[in-house]
């Protein structure tokens, strides 16, 4: 459903804006209402985090959406009920640690195809790092989405993105998410490196936080991923969100 997506997109000559939500944030039923209203908004992706207790790789605000989803209950399989709920008209990618995807049995990657979701980003999982974990998922029915730093040699990102599917997720800048007020300078070349050994469509994350800063982006890849500064709109209402989404997409579509 990922490469459908993208292809479409292409088609198109659209970049992808792919949103990411914590699962049962900021409650289970505003969580639910935001997933189920992301794609109308203008989302093409959707990334389900699945909340943890130890999100190394996440700033304050995801990390705060996080504890404040696990304080009411969610799980990595509500997570999944959440998604089979949703049946968003996108692609949904789940977004773990790898430690929630052990605890929860070696058959979670079956049960979350079977939730509709497309594709597994794990954060905490590198190339390389877990041969077979990392075969465990990449022979699963879903799409193994991996991540790139600006820092990875050329000839790394190629071993990451022959390792991977769906799309390649380029962090654009060392350190946790979250929103900057600046994209980094290097960014350009960085895409450009990458492109250069990676058939997948790649998406850049880490810091976009407005319409501007997405557009801009989205001149450059094929597609933005937004997280923090949506999570902080969600944190205010499913409507300042969705709104946000909106803007985002007509901003985009603008380039």
């Amino acid at each position: 459903m990922l490469s459908e997506r993208f292809a479409a997109l292409r088609a198109s000559n659209r970049r992808a804006l792919v949103c990411y939500v914590t699962a049962g944030h900021p409650d289970p039923g505003a969580s639910l209402a935001l997933v189920q209203g992301l794609a109308d908004a203008g989302a093409d992706v959707i990334e389900l985090g699945v909340p943890f207790s130890d999100p190394v790789a996440d700033g304050p605000v995801i990390q705060q959406s996080s504890q404040l989803a696990l304080d009411a209950g969610m799980t990595l399989d509500r997570a999944l009920e959440l998604g089979a709920r949703a049946k968003p008209d996108v692609p949904l990618v789940l977004f773990s640690y790898l430690n929630p995807l052990l605890a929860a049995g070696s058959d979670v990657l079956t049960r979350a195809h079977d939730a509709g979701i497309a594709g597994l980003l794990v954060t905490d999982l590198p190339v390389g790092s877990d041969p077979d974990r990392e075969r465990w998922i990449g022979e699963s029915p879903l799409s193994f989405v991996r991540l790139v730093a600006p820092t990875t040699p050329t000839e790394r990102m190629a071993s990451i993105a022959s390792h991977g599917g769906g799309f390649v997720y380029l962090i654009s800048r060392l350190g946790v998410t979250g929103a900057r007020s600046e994209l980094p300078p290097d960014l350009p070349a960085t895409i450009h490196r990458l492109r250069s050994v990676c058939e997948l469509p790649i998406c850049v994350g880490f810091g976009v936080s407005s319409p501007e800063q997405a557009r801009a982006v989205g001149a450059l890849a094929d597609g933005v991923v937004v997280g923090s500064a949506l999570v902080t709109a969600a944190g205010r209402s499913v409507d300042d969100a969705l709104g946000f989404v909106r803007a985002l997409r007509a901003e985009m579509d603008r380039a």
